[in-house]
């Protein structure tokens, strides 16, 4: 497995995350939505899951291959996503952003966000990419609990994460233990 960071020095990314998350979560969702749009928040945080995931080599056909988020439904995004990936790099890989309307579609993606439009196929979709090196993250309900990685969870007016563990190795991904410690670590079928 190949590590992916940030171009610049990994101590700055770390506290850059670590200052964004702490922030982030003690922040009331009310304040995020009128001062920093929900779901720029969740941009900002798509991006850093791209920095603290390891995926299998094989997933990059070179050094030069993009690292891919998509969306899956509708877009909740506007051009916050493109925005805030513009310009970035993971391990010389560049950030780009890819839209898609069925599951069908996703060829070469890290990252997917699963729109809450897709609640309903979560389980077809989750079954789909499955044995795929794929980070599925979103927000809908039991997200976690029903195939998706990483979930956002609005808990006491913040925004907080829960992560799948179990699922993220069936993908063959390693969630780097500083994010691991900022989530509540779920097991599948619980509460």
């Amino acid at each position: 497995m190949v590590l992916l960071r940030r171009s610049n020095p990994r101590l700055k990314t770390l506290l850059v995350l670590a200052f964004v998350l702490c922030f982030l979560c003690s922040v009331p969702t009310m304040a995020q939505t009128a001062a920093i749009p929900e779901y720029r928040v969740k941009a900002t945080f798509l991006l850093q899951f791209a920095q603290f995931v390891d995926w299998p080599r094989q997933v990059f056909s070179g050094a030069q291959t993009p690292l891919v988020i998509g969306v899956l439904g509708e877009d909740p995004f506007g051009n916050y996503l493109d925005e805030t990936v513009r310009g970035e790099t993971v391990e010389r890989h560049a950030l780009t952003v890819q839209r898609y309307r069925r599951v069908e579609e996703i060829k070469n993606c890290q990252v997917l966000f699963v729109s809450r439009s897709e609640e309903s196929r979560l389980e077809e979709i989750a079954a789909a990419l499955k044995g795929r090196n794929v980070l599925i993250v979103g927000d809908a309900e039991r997200f976690a609990y029903r195939g998706g990685m990483i979930q956002f969870v609005t808990e006491d007016n913040k925004i907080r994460l829960r992560i799948n563990l179990e699922a993220a190795k069936a993908a063959n991904l390693t969630i780097s233990s500083k994010l691991l410690r900022l989530a509540t670590v779920i097991k599948p079928g619980g509460n």
